[in-house]
């Protein structure tokens, strides 16, 4: 970590905030896995599903998401966040947002509260867009990474406008397609748009000085680049005006094209790394880059199986998307949490004392005893969760979710033990 560029960090008070409610959403997204009961293995438009996608991918993944691109802007962009203030005032009015908006749809307000929490969400992310956008306009290096991240701001764009027009539509009911053709190009902007981009912005950066890698070929990440975006756009296209079958399998392939390119770049970096031994970060890294995999599979039997009976079509579907959410993006912060926020935070608490005294190192700061149980939890619960969408068996449901409250707990518990953490010294002798 020695490399960040900590001139510019933002004061721990814009960051730490974000992991705090991250952390407490991630807990909730556990317990209502388990509240919802059998509706985990409807179809995924049911109400309590929709609620607790929107808590996993707004309250647990987009916010720690808000809070570590504030920390890392002036390592990709190199310039400082545009105003730690605008920061403060878009955490809390996402906070409520994200609770109001879960609430709608796990009640089924659809044609009342929905429309209001969605434009709140809107006005939230819109806030965040400003920011990263005016910090971008600051920066002098637009690197490969940079494009990733300020392309991805684009897709939270769309992402989140196709959202609210869904939202009204229930109320006033304007759209000529039904709800379902306009969930698809929602969910696929935010998870491929939005997450993807932003996670190969700021991995392509983190994962090789994680892993100590050097001579990279970049070009893997231009190609992933213009391949993913190109063809997202084009996937996009067709569902709001062609709808042709072919041309859709074209695009996702395009995109495909791009996501193996990211991983080719990701290997090549792991089998150029000094530092061999991985901590409990790095093995939940790069267990998320080999889950990619996964969706891509599922994706691939969607397009290309045709007769499938509509009950098993809406348990696949459903499964696509925990592919990607807890498969790929949650993993993936899983991770990233136990290398970014103990830096964050030794930051604050030692920057003064180094030289002067000795400190302890960021990974002293949270127990790895807690990370390691938490980390074969999670494969559990994952495995379990994935068995029992597959097989439609709800004791693999029951066995996954307690698993992933149990993997929530643990989470929580060192979050705030590198939060919380009291500066230890012992002077130089």
């Amino acid at each position: 970590m020695s490399d960040l560029k900590t001139n510019n960090a933002p004061h721990s008070s814009v960051v730490i905030p974000h992991f705090i409610f991250g952390g407490c959403s991630f807990l909730i997204v556990a317990i209502l896995i388990i509240l919802a009961d059998t509706n985990v293995l409807e179809a995924y438009f049911n109400s309590k599903i929709i609620a607790i996608t929107h808590m996993a991918v707004l309250g647990w993944a987009t916010m720690i998401v808000f809070g570590a691109l504030y920390q890392l802007i002036p390592v990709v962009f190199e310039t400082s966040l545009y105003s730690e203030k605008l920061a403060k005032i878009t955490f809390w009015t996402s906070a409520v947002s994200v609770l109001y908006l879960t609430y709608s749809f796990w009640v089924g307000a659809f044609t009342t509260h929905l429309v209001y929490a969605s434009v709140f969400m809107f006005i939230s992310l819109l806030l965040f867009i400003i920011n990263v956008i005016l910090s971008y306009i600051k920066s002098e290096n637009k690197n490969i990474s940079s494009k990733f991240i300020i392309a991805s701001i684009f897709w939270l764009v769309i992402t989140e406008l196709v959202g609210t027009l869904i939202a009204f539509n229930f109320k006033f009911n304007f759209l000529s397609e039904i709800h379902l053709h306009y969930l698809k190009i929602h969910a696929s902007l935010g998870t491929i748009g939005w997450f993807l981009s932003l996670i190969i912005g700021v991995g392509s950066t983190l994962i090789p000085m994680f892993l100590i890698s050097h001579q990279l070929k970049k070009e893997k990440l231009v190609v992933s680049f213009f391949s993913i975006n190109f063809g997202l756009l084009c996937l996009v296209l067709n569902w709001f005006i062609f709808s042709n079958s072919l041309l859709t399998i074209i695009c996702w392939a395009v995109i495909i094209i791009g996501v193996i390119s990211f991983m080719s770049f990701i290997y090549e970096s792991y089998k150029k790394r000094i530092r061999k031994k991985l901590d409990v970060g790095m093995q939940y890294t790069m267990l998320a880059i080999a889950s990619i995999i996964m969706p891509i599979l599922v994706s691939l039997i969607l397009f290309l199986v045709f007769k499938i009976e509509y009950e098993l079509l809406f348990r696949i579907a459903t499964f696509y998307g925990f592919s990607i959410i807890f498969g790929f993006i949650t993993t993936m912060i899983l991770g990233q949490t136990y290398k970014t926020l103990p830096f964050i935070v030794w930051l604050e608490k030692y920057k003064n004392l180094v030289g002067k005294a000795k400190t302890p190192l960021p990974r002293e700061l949270y127990s790895n005893k807690i990370a390691k149980i938490q980390f074969y939890l999670y494969v559990l619960s994952i495995l379990s969760l994935a068995l029992g969408l597959i097989i439609k068996n709800f004791i693999a449901i029951k066995i996954g979710s307690f698993s992933l409250l149990a993997v929530a707990i643990l989470y929580n518990i060192n979050v705030l033990k590198i939060i919380f953490h009291k500066v230890k010294i012992k002077e130089n002798e």
